[in-house]
């Protein structure tokens, strides 16, 4: 009976999902290392835009995501909407010491809009639909939309000087569940709430530090942020 239970068990452990390997402590927090960048053609509608992202676990040395991306965006005459199409490469590292890795392939396309309320309050929002191909699992989409809200301390706008507060929330949503073989995840994937203090070290450079609190549909996590914003 006892040799039963064990083979049982054995075959228990080895059908779990490999995300499923190793236990997130949720206490421990994350830290993620970003430069975004952004430029144009002169005179042209058509620019270029991206990201490298570095995101840990903990503070460092245990990967969570190295993120990849870059698009070519386009600015309709008399308008101020931003439009982009994109690529990214995913890698997705397990939490712990496990060297397990899933890589993805994603696609893009994103609606960028500007705004403002009042003299100090300047909003942009983000409309960003993905085309998802993750390995090991069916093809997959998801819908996001994110506010982001900066407001100056020091000085009315976001130029060169400034010491602004920068927040923003973003929710995620998966297009299907079925992920194949039988698997499935929740229509909501994530939302994640973000305050940081921010400095524009120049008119087209800036850089934040703040929090981010990520709640998923299996875990909830605090990650610091340390970002730098590049337009050239």
């Amino acid at each position: 009976m006892r040799t039963l239970l064990l083979s049982l068990l054995t075959v228990i452990l080895l059908s779990l999902p490999k995300q499923l390997s190793a236990q997130v402590d949720e206490s421990q927090y994350g830290a993620w290392y970003m430069y975004f960048w952004n430029t144009n053609f002169k005179e042209s509608k058509f620019g270029l835009q991206g990201d490298i992202q570095y995101r840990n676990w903990n503070l460092g040395g245990d990967l969570e995501q190295l993120l990849l991306r870059g698009g070519v965006t386009y600015k309709p005459e008399n308008t101020d909407l931003l439009l982009t199409l994109g690529y990214g490469h995913i890698t997705t590292g397990a939490f712990g010491d496990s060297d397990e890795k899933v890589t993805e392939s994603r696609i893009y396309q994103e609606a960028l809009m500007p705004g403002q309320i009042g003299q100090r309050i300047f909003l942009k929002h983000r409309f960003r639909y993905e085309q998802r191909f993750v390995e090991n699992q069916d093809f997959r989409t998801r819908y996001r939309y994110n506010l982001f809200v900066n407001i100056p301390f020091n000085q009315p706008d976001l130029d060169e000087g400034a010491v602004y507060l920068a927040l923003y929330n973003e929710l995620f949503i998966n297009g299907e569940r079925s992920i194949g073989e039988g698997r499935s995840v929740e229509i909501f994937d994530r939302n994640r709430s973000y305050a940081a203090l921010g400095y524009a070290i120049k008119n087209n450079l800036k850089v934040q530090l703040g929090l981010m609190r990520q709640i998923t549909d299996n875990i909830s996590k605090n990650q610091w942020q340390l970002s730098l914003h590049h337009n050239f």
